[in-house]
């Protein structure tokens, strides 16, 4: 008898050239064949595009890194928002519930009102004040409504090597400006795009690809690095790091000003409090979640060296 031949398993990433769809091209290589989609590969506003990539490939697993996060772009366009936080989740939902396969989706704190004095835990009441938060919301909801097997990671404050983020802000306002003005009294978790990466390519390799499917844990859990702190905490961090590093800057830590947030006022209403209990996913897949330091010094250790170039 002939053995049966090894299934290379197909992962389809959205989204690949995102913070978290960059890393994921990294992290999910090594399970099996990575079908990377950007925006040009595949317009996540077009139904049709969308049904034909992923039929064209036919995935184990479907993996949305793709989003419109710009959070005060959406209050001047939620259509656009809707589209790509939303619709286009649902049809993902109704593709990998045709063909069986896993479905992936990154969600948000902003599906909050942020008003909570202890951390969210997955199952209190949603109440987004943004639209952008109000988008992501629809798209979770997509998915429960078609009811795929899917995974909705939230998470929060990401920031990774490729794209902008308020790490290489602060780098940046750092070398050229004489003093920064960072807010206070919001608080949360900076957690690295290469940690949801890998923490993703962990859950999908041991009990998806290479488990018992019937028992997959589906749902909603919470993704976050571990502690909290303030964005004047997470500037403070980025920019003693960098001067430990020898880089030269213009404002260091002791040229930071906290201010409160009424004295920065955005157009779309962000979280006083975007803090996740991350206790369901350590305790159903056995994932260490380290402190948010390690993964901004991660973030910095591979940034600097450009950041130091005059």
């Amino acid at each position: 008898m002939r053995n049966k031949p090894f299934h290379v398993p197909t992962l389809l990433v959205t989204g690949s050239n995102g913070q978290v769809g960059f890393e994921l091209r990294r992290s999910l290589a090594s399970l099996g064949r990575v079908v990377a989609l950007d925006r040009a590969a595949c317009d996540l506003t077009r139904a049709d595009l969308i049904r034909h990539a992923v039929r064209e490939c036919r995935p184990d697993v479907i993996v949305n890194a793709a989003a419109c996060t710009g959070m005060d772009r959406a209050e001047t366009d939620a259509e656009g928002a809707f589209a790509i936080n939303a619709t286009a989740v649902g049809i993902l939902a109704e593709e990998a519930k045709r063909l069986g396969s896993l479905l992936v989706h990154y969600s948000t704190d902003c599906v909050f009102d942020g008003r909570q004095d202890v951390p969210y835990v997955e199952t209190d009441a949603v109440n987004p004040i943004s639209v952008y938060g109000r988008s992501k919301l629809a798209g979770e909801q997509a998915i429960a409504a078609v009811g795929p097997v899917a995974l909705v990671l939230r998470t929060s404050w990401v920031a990774g090597v490729h794209g902008n983020n308020f790490a290489k802000t602060m780098l940046r306002f750092g070398r050229e400006q004489a003093a920064i003005r960072v807010i206070r009294d919001r608080f949360g978790a900076p957690t690295g795009a290469a940690l949801i990466a890998d923490v993703t390519a962990q859950i999908v390799a041991r009990r998806w690809l290479f488990g018992e499917r019937q028992a997959f844990p589906q749902g909603v859990y919470h993704l976050a690095a571990a502690g909290e702190t303030s964005p004047y905490g997470y500037a403070r961090e980025v920019l003693q790091y960098a001067v430990d590093k020898g880089v030269a800057l213009k404002a260091g830590p002791a040229q930071l000003q906290a201010i409160p947030a009424s004295e920065y006022p955005l157009l779309a209403a962000r979280l006083a409090s975007s803090r996740l209990d991350t206790a369901k996913l350590r305790g159903i897949f056995g994932i260490h979640l380290p402190d948010w330091r390690l993964g901004v010094h991660h973030l910095l250790d591979q940034i600097l060296p450009e950041a130091s170039q005059p």
